[in-house]
């Protein structure tokens, strides 16, 4: 079973997010800000972490970025996810280190298809 990390202030779409997933069989961890999750992923060694990017104490940018720099986290995918949905945010996020993006409000058919890829 794989694990995933959830970074997620919101608690309606933290709710949302992690019940789905469950009932995809996918045993989910969940924090509720960049800090905490940066902890997380080198505790819990998730195989994928979904990233929101307006956090509290840390932002995801930032969070992105310390996990990519760390020997530990660095080989865990990391999925975007933001109600910007501009080009630029695009790359602003996979430049920050995070292999891919997804837009808010999250079609979840959609992100199950970039974490099945990358989970490979």
């Amino acid at each position: 079973m794989s694990k995933i990390l959830l970074v997620e202030d919101n608690e309606m779409n933290r709710d949302m997010l992690s019940r789905r997933l469950i009932r995809k069989k996918y045993e989910v961890v969940m924090a509720i800000n960049g800090q905490i999750g940066v902890d997380m992923a080198s505790s819990e060694k998730p195989d994928i972490i979904l990233l929101d990017m307006s956090l509290p104490i840390m932002d995801g940018w930032t969070a992105a970025g310390h996990l990519k720099a760390n020997p530990d986290t660095k080989d865990i995918p990391i999925i975007a996810l933001t109600a910007h949905a501009m080009a630029e945010d695009k790359e602003k996020a996979l430049a920050a280190g995070c292999d891919d993006y997804d837009t808010k409000p999250v079609d979840f058919k959609r992100l199950l298809g970039k974490i099945t890829e990358l989970l490979g």
